[in-house]
């Protein structure tokens, strides 16, 4: 997203949001949201059957280099997402976005800013960022 339509998307959200003003709710339903798109994709896997999960342990030796780790690391995804649940799981990540951009808007926080230092800190710590 650019940050104009991030911007854009969080006042929007604020102006419909009326029954959950209070961080209590807000919390509880960002909590809820999430434990939705979970539930979205576990669906995809025990109910429609369009993916299907294949986990392993993941292998990475010391001597691997970087390219050679990305390609031995596995996604555990196989197969693709039917029309319908990709849009039962893209509707569910929407939700999600809205109450965390609720969020935001009750703490006074921009999300542009929180994606711009997310990115800048992806881009100064690389890999070791989610060490």
């Amino acid at each position: 997203m650019s940050a104009l339509t991030l911007q854009s998307f969080q006042e929007q959200v604020s102006e419909l949001l009326l029954r959950h003003r209070s961080l209590l709710d807000v919390l509880s339903k960002n909590g809820q949201s999430s434990a939705s798109v979970n539930r979205a994709v576990v669906k995809a896997v025990t109910e429609c059957g369009c993916i299907e999960l294949h986990a392993t342990k993941q292998i990475l030796e010391p001597e691997m280099s970087l390219e050679q780790a990305k390609e031995v690391a596995g996604k555990h995804v196989h197969g693709q997402l039917c029309d319908a649940c990709r849009e039962a799981i893209s509707a569910e990540l929407g939700r999600n976005l809205f109450y965390m951009s609720a969020l935001c808007n009750l703490l006074d926080i921009n999300m542009d800013e929180v994606v711009e230092n997310e990115s800048k800190k992806c881009s100064t710590l690389g890999l070791f960022n989610l060490s």
